[in-house]
């Protein structure tokens, strides 16, 4: 780990951030959020420790004192990616060490951690308005990433029906034909088919960690297998992180979908959304997000018929 020395800081140092940092952490997070996340924090923490092959959770330290923080994780593929990369999660320092160079300094050592594990970019998002966070990861080389941050409430749209709520004779009935339940370990094999059949890589690896963290996780999954006579038709993978005295933070992100091409133009995808939606709205998850790439024109245009709309969001990435 690195070592950082300036005039006005004492001797200070980047380290892996152990169960002890968490209160600290946590802390300065909430100065500059303005609330707390305790569970969002207490989970990446624990992932951390049990996957750091799939996480990274480092503290910048200042004497004695933990006066910084940035966590990311790793992934192998989502909506068919094939390239490792790290996504850079939350990073914070506290007021008083602001300007002694830590957060440079967390953000180098993230880059050495990520390339490590053979990432080759690091990807982020952030609120249109905060200059600051993006003028911090401009300097730091982050440039305007090609990825859209698309979103929708929960609730029913205006005039919107789900799937199998017929207006009229002839419309269609898909939820009677398509059992949708929630996602098992022993689902994997077929999600991993799936899958591959769509991308044409093995990703294996990306599920597997996908299922362990579900298992670890401290927030909701809502992953779900979509089923046609008994057999897998499809699947998609969201979460909800926990928030706070066991509130589910007001917003849910789902990760990928893919539907097996036996059964395409079959509505599949629609009644697994639709699912998520009713879900996530049962637990007054109030909206949904997800990230495309900007030119997969079949996704965006499948999610814009659900209703999905860009976000104020920015994506950034900085090449490896």
């Amino acid at each position: 780990m690195s070592n950082v020395q300036s005039a006005e800081a004492p001797a200070n140092s980047v380290r892996r951030l152990s169960k002890p940092d968490l209160d600290r952490v946590v802390a300065i997070d909430q100065a500059i959020a303005g609330r707390s996340r305790q569970g969002f924090f207490e989970n990446r923490v624990a992932a951390s420790l049990a996957d750091p092959a799939g996480f990274i959770s480092l503290g910048y330290v200042e004497g004695d004192t933990l006066q910084g923080y940035v966590l990311a994780h790793m992934l192998d593929g989502e909506f068919g990616g094939r390239h490792p990369i790290a996504v850079l999660d939350a990073v914070g320092v506290d007021k008083a060490a602001r300007g002694h160079g830590g957060a440079h300094a967390l953000l180098d050592e993230l880059q050495r951690a990520a390339r490590g594990r053979g990432a080759h970019a690091i990807r982020t998002q952030i609120a249109w308005p905060d200059e600051g966070m993006a003028h911090f990861l401009a300097q730091a080389g982050f440039r305007l990433g090609s990825r859209l941050v698309l979103d929708r409430a929960t609730a029913r749209l205006p005039g919107e029906l789900r799937p199998g709520e017929a207006e009229s004779e002839g419309q269609d009935l898909s939820e009677d034909r398509i059992a949708v339940r929630a996602m098992t370990l022993g689902d994997l094999p077929a999600i991993i088919g799936i899958d591959k059949q769509i991308t044409g890589a093995d990703r294996a690896a990306y599920f597997k960690r996908k299922a362990e963290d579900a298992l670890r996780s401290n927030g909701v999954r809502m992953s779900m297998l979509a089923e046609i006579d008994g057999t897998p038709a499809g699947y998609v993978m969201a979460r909800v992180d926990y928030g706070e005295f066991g509130h589910p933070e007001s917003e849910a992100v789902f990760d990928t979908i893919g539907v097996d091409a036996e059964f395409a133009g079959q509505h599949v995808g629609s009644v697994l959304i639709a699912q998520l939606l009713d879900q996530l709205a049962n637990l007054r998850v109030d909206r949904v997000r997800t990230i495309v790439e900007w030119n997969d024109a079949e996704l965006i245009a499948f999610l814009d018929n659900l209703g999905f709309r860009p976000t104020q969001n920015m994506t950034l990435a900085l090449a490896l």
